[in-house]
């Protein structure tokens, strides 16, 4: 196998490995979803496998879990997160690494909770009903945050502890 196939195998087998995560009993909204989506968007080479590699693995363990009705703009949100992936792409300061997993999680946060209030169901369809909306989703705010940065950090240093101590050794013994 290439260093390139080891390379994007490992991306996606952390990928898979995050996913399955998700059926492990969490507190709400505590997952690896977003840091999923935000690594595989910075170190998947090819950007429509980056984006499809976290849609399949979230629905995959969405047939587990089970199906909803909001799950097309879930997806949307984590869609959202891989391009803010690509954005990571060669500039892997932990800074910026910590900067695009926080604006994730905002982001997927402003995009639910939005959706939430739009569909009428809970909230009045006016500005108190779109404030409430969001003071109410900040609980849950919280463990998105906290979840993103741990898991989005723990699949780019076990990346990259990887890249050092085996695939950089693979190139040499290439040439």
């Amino acid at each position: 196998m290439s260093n390139i196939g080891i390379k994007t195998s490992t991306v996606l087998m952390l990928i898979a490995v995050l996913a399955f995560s998700r059926l492990i009993p969490h507190p709400p909204n505590f997952t690896p979803l977003l840091g999923m989506a935000v690594f595989a968007g910075a170190r998947l080479d090819n950007k429509l496998f980056a984006i499809l590699a976290p849609l399949t693995a979230m629905f995959l363990s969405d047939l587990i879990i089970g199906l909803h009705s909001g799950m097309s703009i879930i997806y949307f949100a984590i869609l959202a997160n891989v391009l803010f992936g690509f954005y990571l792409k060669d500039r892997f300061s932990p800074l910026q690494i910590g900067g695009t997993l926080i604006s994730g999680a905002l982001i997927f946060f402003l995009i639910t909770n939005f959706a939430v209030w739009y569909s009428g169901s809970f909230y009045s369809n006016d500005l108190a009903g779109l404030i409430s909306c969001y003071m109410m989703g900040l609980p849950f705010f919280q463990n998105t945050i906290i979840s993103s940065i741990m898991y989005g950090f723990a699949a780019f240093y076990l990346y990259e502890f990887l890249e050092n101590r085996y695939f950089n050794k693979l190139e040499k013994q290439s040439y």
